[in-house]
């Protein structure tokens, strides 16, 4: 964990499942409801139950105890992927999302990553480096693309 300082008030955490009290599960829960139900109103966001998996890591950027933005980072094997991309809406325009796929690149060093972009962000992981791996689907009614980002 790092600290806040008075020019960055946001503490980077980091927590396997088993590590999180049931206070973070549920900011970190609540943030995605938040982004993925209540905003982009998904009636059925996808519960894969990759959360509790002893290898998935949480990582989360919190301000004054609130939780700013969260990714998730899963273990598939020989591959990582990112997942669960989300911002609450007082704290976006700050980068954060980009500070936690940065931090989330960085944690899959020298292996290939996946993700599951929303159709319309496609450019933005492109920025990081990911590309389109196959064609579009839809999940819980938003357009999805594929993508890849293989390791530098």
């Amino acid at each position: 964990m790092s600290a806040s300082t008075p020019t960055d008030p946001f503490v980077l955490r980091r927590a396997r499942f088993a590590e999180l009290t049931p206070f973070e599960v549920y900011a970190l829960c609540r943030l995605r409801v938040d982004v993925f139900v209540v905003e982009q109103e998904c009636p059925y966001p996808e519960l894969d139950g990759r959360d509790t998996e002893p290898a998935t890591v949480h990582v989360w950027l919190e301000s004054d105890g609130e939780v700013a933005a969260t990714i998730r980072v899963l273990d598939d094997g020989a591959t990582r992927a990112i997942g669960r991309v989300a911002t609450a809406a007082p704290f976006r325009g700050r980068g954060l999302a980009a500070r936690l796929m940065a931090e989330g690149i960085a944690m899959c060093e020298g292996l290939p990553i996946t993700l599951g972009a929303q159709a319309h962000l496609e450019n933005w992981y492109g920025q990081f480096g990911f590309r389109r791996n196959g064609p579009g689907y839809v999940e819980d009614g938003i357009p999805h693309v594929p993508m890849r980002r293989e390791p530098a």
